[in-house]
């Protein structure tokens, strides 16, 4: 595929081997080639001023960063890094500009909409089976897929409820809020559409520690996560590529 806009891409993950690893993972199932992607490391760089209309759409990746840590706790970088976005914000939502967030991308619009996050709904490290709605199924990035999907996620975090607004478009048993859509272009995913063993096994060893799952539990996880097979996950990213292209 040949396009002359690049893709935005705004990366948060401060360790160098899960931010490239994630980079792959988003080249191999969106089609694209790395070229394609303006990619930016904000939590390396901070965010720079973009003008949107030099980019085809805007794709943000997951971190570490947890949004309902106490403020006094939370790093500068953190804080910095939630105003940004907030800011960001302002310009991709009431312009409806093509957007898909994937975990913490999720949470960061999900808070910018004004949906309460809390550990309500937290899911451990794993492959989990996940519903369309009727409006999802309506919906170009999942038209045709069956009722039910397998996905790869982990997170301490989710939104509570659907942000006013927006509409659900994949929820799931024990996190209600897995994907929904503001407006016609801004999505978000609770999931990681990018997701596969061989990318959450980098992210398994980077966060052992981190309290998504007893450290010990680490070289049992990725020996799980083998047998793993999420095509419908990542056809969404490809999809969402495929739809805004320029």
């Amino acid at each position: 595929m040949q396009i002359s806009k690049p893709f935005l891409l705004l990366q948060l993950r401060p360790e160098d081997e899960t931010s490239h690893s994630e980079f792959e993972a988003i080249v191999e199932y969106s089609g694209l080639m790395p070229e394609d992607f303006h990619r930016i490391r904000i939590e390396k760089t901070g965010f720079s001023s973009f003008n949107l209309d030099d980019y085809s759409a805007v794709i943000v990746g997951g971190s570490p960063f947890d949004i309902t840590t106490p403020e006094n706790e939370k790093s500068y970088l953190q804080q910095k890094i939630e105003a940004d976005f907030r800011s960001f914000f302002d310009q991709v939502v009431p312009n409806d500009f093509p957007f898909l967030g994937a975990c913490s991308g999720n949470g960061l619009l999900g808070s910018y909409l004004g949906a309460q996050l809390s550990s309500k709904y937290a899911e451990p490290v794993g492959g989990v089976t996940l519903s369309i709605t009727e409006q999802g199924m309506a919906d170009p990035l999942l038209t045709g897929f069956p009722q039910q999907i397998r996905v790869l996620l982990g997170h301490k975090e989710a939104c509570d409820e659907v942000p006013e607004g927006a509409t659900l478009l994949v929820r799931g048993d024990a996190c209600p809020v897995q994907m929904f859509r503001v407006g016609l272009n801004v999505y978000a995913t609770q999931f990681h559409p990018e997701g596969d063993c061989k990318g959450f096994a980098v992210r398994i060893h980077a966060y052992k520690h981190h309290g998504y799952f007893p450290s010990e539990e680490a070289d049992r996880l990725i020996k799980k996560l083998q047998h793993e097979h999420t095509p419908y996950a990542q056809e969404i990213l490809k999809r969402f590529v495929m739809r805004y292209a320029v």
